[in-house]
């Protein structure tokens, strides 16, 4: 069997357009990432053999439905409107890998919006066609270019669970899939590899080729928890133990497993710097969040949201790492101050380092002199400015491109850009509140 692949490097400097039958031996030329969406024509895509007949046991890789027509990407302001006038449910939501668009997922098909400012660039709208309901369950962007990673969903999925569909944009069709036993809870995507999370299993693919290179096997993982560095070079890769409240760390460049025991509950959220130096959790309490050294296991430093239990639904890093953005159920979303010396990470600390000596004194709060008489309760570190929404709806966050400010994107298809006050801190102020749903409101 074979299957229709992107090349591994989808950032070609000069063509506007590669013919994507390109041999697996074509040149490739490598560029940065486009700064507009406008450029999602741009990407190559490569015919390469499926994975070997001893992986398929597993996993099986093949072919797209052959489709006659393959028609050109509209431009991002050529939308395909929906049948139903009526807004769509929506399914899944996540950031690309520079949190300067989102995806949203919906049970119609998909939307790919820009962040700053705030614009639809386009959607696939699937439903009344012949292969399903139009549901997806899972969409991962890969930073600006038109290969996205697609699954099924909702009451009516367009596609199994159990497959990840490669979609160029560029044909407005399916160029590949990963098939497997079970159904797909995530997918990661970087330049150059996909990853794959199954509920107990993750799988580690190269993109040019999708070869199999990794398996990892984790504990019960239902939300599909999994994060990996975007820098180029080697990927550092962080994902759920074997063990609950055990993260492992898997540095590729130095073929280093390293395991950290993070809390003593279940692990229900996870936040990786682009450089994988620093890893966030938290777990099933949803009171304190860690954040750690991934080279050497280190516990950095400790925030706490409160005091009771809450859900934690995203935790995600500043580019600069100097602060760290929670939102949970409780409809706060929290914004802390990291005190961590990055340049300083990428040194092994010694063994005999306990946790508590990795947090620098000035981490903790001001009532720290009285940590030895009262509760840890009171000498945790507390965020620094904060964001009210509605409790109980599902809301993840990232920080925005302009100085101080947080993009936060609801469930219900709420986008939020706030911005805080890095002196003084305390409540953010609203800068921006729309329904991304809504395609004739004015961003």
């Amino acid at each position: 069997m074979t299957s229709t692949l992107p090349s591994s490097s989808p950032w070609p400097d000069t063509n506007p357009f590669v013919s994507p039958h390109m041999s697996e031996n074509s040149p490739r030329t490598d560029s940065d990432d486009r700064s507009s969406f406008s450029d999602l024509s741009d990407i190559s895509a490569a015919v390469t053999d499926a994975v070997d007949d001893d992986r398929r046991s597993q996993t099986s890789v093949t072919s797209p439905t052959t489709a006659a027509a393959t028609s050109v990407n509209p431009s991002p302001n050529s939308i395909s409107l929906p049948v139903d006038s009526s807004p769509p449910n929506v399914l899944y939501l996540s950031f690309n890998q520079d949190y300067g668009c989102f995806a949203a997922g919906t049970d119609r098909g998909f939307r790919i919006y820009n962040c700053d400012p705030l614009r639809e660039i386009f959607r696939r709208d699937f439903t009344g066609n012949s292969n399903g309901g139009g549901g997806i369950g899972v969409v991962q962007m890969l930073f600006r270019c038109n290969i996205l990673a697609l699954v099924g969903g909702g009451p009516e999925p367009q596609y199994p669970l159990n497959k990840v569909m490669i979609w160029d944009d560029h044909q407005s069709r399916c160029i590949g899939e990963l098939s497997f036993r079970s159904e797909v809870k995530s997918v990661r995507l970087r330049r150059d590899r996909i990853v794959v999370v199954l509920a107990q299993k993750i799988f580690v693919y190269n993109f040019s080729d999708l070869k199999l290179l990794h398996q990892i096997e984790t504990v019960a993982n239902p939300k599909g928890l999994c994060e990996v560095s975007q820098v180029s070079g080697s990927m550092v890769l962080v994902c759920p133990g074997l063990q609950k409240g055990q993260v492992r760390v898997e540095h590729y460049a130095s073929k280093r497993t390293k395991f950290i025991m993070a809390h003593d509950s279940r692990i229900v959220c996870f936040a990786l710097t682009n450089d994988g130096r620093l890893l966030a959790t938290s777990s099933s309490k949803g009171t304190l969040v860690r954040v750690f050294n991934t080279l050497d296991g280190s516990l950095v430093q400790e925030v706490r949201r409160g005091a009771d239990r809450a859900e934690i639904y995203s935790l995600a890093f500043s580019p600069t790492a100097q602060w760290l953005a929670v939102s949970s159920d409780k409809g706060t979303v929290h914004v802390f101050n990291l005190k961590v010396d990055s340049a300083a990470l990428g040194v092994d600390r010694p063994r005999g380092a306990s946790e508590s000596n990795a947090t620098s004194p000035s981490a903790v709060s001001h009532l720290s002199f009285i940590r030895g008489v009262l509760p840890k309760y009171f000498s945790s570190e507390w965020s620094v400015a904060q964001f009210r929404l509605q409790e109980g709806l599902q809301h993840i966050v990232a920080f925005g491109h302009q100085k101080n400010t947080v993009v936060i994107l609801g469930m219900d298809g709420s986008f939020y850009r706030c911005q805080y006050d890095a002196a003084t801190g305390g409540e953010m102020s609203l800068l921006e509140h729309h329904s991304f749903l809504k395609s004739e409101e004015n961003f």
